[in-house]
């Protein structure tokens, strides 16, 4: 069986990722890859004060400490379509996620040639209220659900996120699913 984005690898070069979007920004679709089935699973519909503020996705080949692809958070004006790949996203910080115990990183990235958000290098540069936005999605998209399970702990620059991605490539390559 051939599976999609088995062939993209995660890591351009020293700046740069590829990305698959799962979620477009805006959308209350909560959907996710399933790497075993080769497509996307529609997991649940989020009331619609939990659209997703930001496009959502995953780098393919790694895996992170919660047994999944490693999230991206894709910083666009416009919303990304369901299976895009953004083949050269700019590593910018990461969003440090705990979701009911387990950590639950978000890369956070910009396309490198978005003519808005290609020249920002680092997570600080889309200022307080973008990472306050990001934080209150994070902290409550489950409280009607499971209320108080995730937790948003900081935000890290890009020494920090290249540090994990580094780590779930490593875990992927000791735990081959394919």
């Amino acid at each position: 069986m051939a599976y999609p984005f088995n062939d993209i690898k995660p890591v351009n070069d020293d700046q740069t990722v590829a990305t698959v979007i799962e979620i477009p920004k805006g959308s209350m679709l909560k959907a996710e890859w399933n790497r075993h089935k080769s497509y996307f699973v529609l997991d649940r519909i989020e009331p619609g004060i939990f659209a997703k503020p930001v496009n959502y996705g995953f780098l393919p080949q790694t895996l992170d400490e919660d047994g999944d692809e490693l999230d991206t958070l894709v910083v666009t004006a416009e919303p990304l379509p369901m299976g895009l790949v953004v083949p050269e996203a700019k590593v910018i910080g990461i969003v440090l996620f705990d979701d009911g115990g387990e950590m639950d990183y978000k890369v956070v990235c910009v396309a490198s040639d978005d003519r808005h958000y290609g020249d920002i290098n680092h997570i600080d540069e889309l200022g307080d209220a973008w990472k306050k936005q990001i934080e209150h999605h994070f902290n409550h998209y489950k409280d009607l659900k499971k209320p108080g399970t995730t937790k948003v702990n900081g935000f890290e620059g890009p020494e920090k996120a290249w540090e994990i991605i580094n780590e779930c490539i490593d875990r992927a390559n000791e735990n081959p699913w394919w």
